[in-house]
């Protein structure tokens, strides 16, 4: 038993669940309506699988959206495979939810960031995705509601407020 509740690595975990069960959705019922996601992620993550020109031309970060047109969904506990469009030349790509850097639906103004803090023992951070916010170095969160906030900025909860 741990001194304390690692609660950066527990959501990472909940946000990871979150993606999983979103995907598992679109493969059994397709994208509704105007849904779609920009899916970024670390190409360098040893379990990421892209063919090798991707790889070359995306060396650290890629990001693929997933709208249109898509094939061969397939969804794992430890992350998914998809065949996305590149210039008519169709692609199959292996993604970790490990891998993950950031996952947005634009059309609902949804967004998360996962990021890595070395400065804080290794312990993950979980970021929201806004533009407009400054980059920090704390563990934040912003679930963006459309029907609840459809005309003013996203609220930043810092899970800093609750560390001992």
């Amino acid at each position: 038993m741990t001194d304390s509740i690692d609660y950066g690595n527990l959501m990472h975990t909940a946000m990871r669940g979150l993606i999983k069960t979103v995907l598992l959705d679109v493969k059994n019922h397709g994208l509704p309506g105007e849904h779609h996601f920009f899916i970024t992620f670390d190409t360098t993550h040893p379990d990421v699988q892209i063919a090798d020109w991707l790889r070359e031309r995306y060396p650290t970060e890629m990001t693929v959206v997933v709208q249109h047109w898509f094939d061969n969904l397939d969804i794992r506990d430890d992350g998914f495979s998809i065949t996305l469009n590149f210039g008519d030349a169709p692609e199959l790509l292996n993604i970790p939810f490990d891998a993950f850097r950031t996952f947005v639906d634009p059309s609902v103004e949804f967004g998360l960031r996962f990021e890595t803090n070395e400065d804080d023992e290794d312990e993950p951070a979980l970021h929201s995705v806004d533009q407009e916010a400054p980059e920090t170095e704390n563990a934040e969160i912003t679930l963006v509601d459309e029907e609840d906030a459809p005309q003013k900025d996203a609220e930043i909860v810092s899970l800093d407020a609750f560390r001992k």
